[in-house]
């Protein structure tokens, strides 16, 4: 017989307050096209962008999320000493340690919480929240803070055309916390590395030490580029538009719900396109109201669900109690859905 006591958490989670921050600088596709061969007319057609928010020197990794995060815990209406743990999604924080998470805990005014990064691409908001899920309900946290943020301009190659128009910068943030009733379903996620390949950096970071300088990539004047996200655009396409959709199916039928049952889907921010082709492909009503927040913010990888969260509930689009749908895909190539209540 066990020695070790069962756990003591809450019966479930739920998401109690959501927030989010933008860079100042707002970013239209004629910028873009000065180095790069394309139109905007081009540029909207195929991703639905119409302008991104690019992050200024001090619009840090760490300054977004204390930003986003400090509107989610007052949204939440808890105090940041109540938070027992920061879990961050990103994967633009260029410091390999210490995790980031632990400065923003510490600016925040945590009592100590536990802090950790995860990098899971653009399915990190669902693997932080399923963390987050985990912890409330184990007992190991009272409220988790699940921050996704990015500055992927800083790695964006201004002359790929295949990707220098997609990315933005900016933080999302939710609190989970105790709740009552499920207000976060099962998680359905996964990964096949084996397509790995699709979506990954131009160079790792060791080709920079001295000795393979010369096999590096070049500007146009000459200079060692920088490494960037690069992607085979039409293999990410047919994978997130055939498979995703079927793993979006998935959490629905985990949760118990049909597509009727739905008010709101908030998909991960990749492409207009492969948002429209899911919403066809799971037939959901016309009453189900759909996140395109990528017109005018971008692909911001980890923090485009909660951003796109934020803005839903801030317009009226969305509100409190609302069942959502959400569902991240990306790098890895990973994915993660669940159904949630909406704060």
């Amino acid at each position: 017989m066990s020695k070790i006591k069962p756990s003591k958490g809450a019966p479930y989670a739920r998401i109690i307050g959501v927030g989010g921050y933008r860079p100042t600088r707002v970013v239209p596709n004629e910028v873009i096209l000065e180095t790069i061969d394309s139109s905007d007319e081009w540029i909207r057609s195929r991703s639905g962008i119409e302008t991104r928010h690019w992050a200024g020197p001090e619009e840090t990794v760490a300054a977004m999320s204390v930003e986003a995060a400090g509107k989610a815990i007052a949204d939440a209406g808890i105090d940041a000493e109540q938070i027992g743990a920061v879990v961050v999604s990103t994967v633009s924080h260029f410091s390999q340690t210490p995790a980031v998470a632990t400065e923003i805990a510490d600016k925040l005014g945590t009592n100590k919480a536990a802090a950790f990064d995860i990098s899971a691409g653009c399915a990190g908001f669902g693997y932080g929240l399923t963390l987050a899920k985990g912890m409330v309900v184990e007992g190991s946290a009272e409220y988790v803070l699940v921050l996704g943020v990015e500055r992927l301009s800083d790695l964006t190659d201004l002359e790929d055309r295949a990707t220098a128009f997609l990315f933005g910068d900016g933080a999302g943030a939710v609190v989970v916390g105790p709740s009552r009733e499920p207000a976060i379903g099962p998680t359905v996620w996964g990964s096949e590395g084996d397509k790995a390949g699709t979506i990954k950096q131009t160079v790792p970071w060791d080709r920079f030490r001295v000795g393979d300088l010369a096999e590096l990539p070049l500007d146009r004047e000459g200079n060692v580029k920088f490494p960037a996200i690069t992607q085979e655009g039409q293999a990410v396409f047919r994978w997130a538009v055939f498979e995703m959709a079927k793993v979006a199916q998935q959490a629905l039928d985990a949760a118990g719900i049909s597509p009727d049952d739905l008010d709101v889907f908030i998909p991960h921010q990749a492409n207009v396109r492969i948002i429209d082709s899911m919403v066809k492909t799971l037939k959901l009503p016309e009453h189900v109201t759909v996140a395109r927040d990528i017109r005018t913010t971008g692909n911001t990888s980890a923090a485009s669900i909660p951003l796109a969260m934020e803005r839903l509930l801030a317009t009226g689009e969305a509100k409190s109690g609302d069942t959502a749908l959400v569902i991240g895909f990306g790098a890895g190539l990973v994915y993660a859905a669940t159904v949630v209540t909406l704060p």
